[in-house]
């Protein structure tokens, strides 16, 4: 019994608005990447079946999510080509102890999402702390920057993190969920290149300094020039120990 079977129930508007696509990019974005993970045959007891009715008949266990942590706390930064992975760390507990947990990222509003980022995984890697309640559950997601995942660069920024987590009692009402409940940035990856001629260089003579900064373009899996952008340049002279 696992919370994939509550998903598409608990976030409502956010699980049915994910399945939809924004008219004015509906030619280019397929809608399998935005299919909130659900699982429908996650719960085998029918409704009036006795291990169904016993669990209606006790109180509900609601687990809390103490902490969810993105990436380690650092942003998501892809580029045009290699896959990014990273890792979604969700921070229960509950009376009996979590079973797992499940978390996601999805861009836009909760009545038009338009980017989404989920892990692969059917169930969490959950490891329990010193107090036996409180258990700490990571999912792994994998971007990748020529699929769809990321199929235009004005998905860069701010996400939303939706999780849940799952009580161990098993029981279909035991769970907490939040559309959004955490915020993480996604970002372009950038590139510097820099040159300084002629070289070997002389004394009292002219040295020139080229270079590019360029940042990654999701829509078309190249990068480009990175302009309006402010550029310092450092010297440090023989013998000294910093630039300046």
């Amino acid at each position: 019994m696992r919370i994939r079977a509550t998903v598409a129930a608990v976030s409502g508007a956010l699980a049915l608005s994910a399945l939809a696509v924004p008219a004015v990019q509906a030619d280019e974005k397929p809608e399998a990447g935005f299919s909130v993970p659900s699982g429908a045959d996650a719960f085998a007891a029918e409704p009036g079946a006795p291990a169904a009715d016993a669990r209606a008949a006790r109180a509900v266990e609601t687990p809390v999510i103490k902490k969810v942590v993105v990436n380690g706390g650092k942003n998501i930064v892809v580029g045009t080509k290699s896959k990014q992975k990273f890792t979604i760390a969700i921070t229960a507990s509950s009376p009996s102890g979590i079973e797992d947990a499940f978390a996601y990222l999805w861009h836009g509003h909760v009545d038009e999402v338009d980017g989404f980022l989920g892990p692969t995984q059917e169930f969490a890697n959950c490891k329990v702390s010193a107090d036996p309640t409180t258990s700490t559950c990571t999912v792994s997601v994998t971007v990748d920057p020529r699929s769809e995942d990321l199929y235009t660069s004005s998905l860069a920024g701010t996400w939303n993190v939706a999780a849940g987590a799952l009580a161990a009692t098993g029981g279909k009402d035991d769970f907490i969920w939040s559309d959004a409940h955490a915020k993480a940035r996604v970002q372009r990856f950038s590139k510097l290149t820099v040159n300084a001629s002629p070289e070997p260089v002389k004394k009292g003579k002219t040295l020139t300094v080229t270079g590019k900064l360029t940042r990654a373009n999701w829509d078309t899996k190249t990068y480009k020039g990175y302009s309006k952008q402010s550029v310092q340049l450092q010297f440090k002279k023989k013998g000294a120990k910093s630039y300046s």
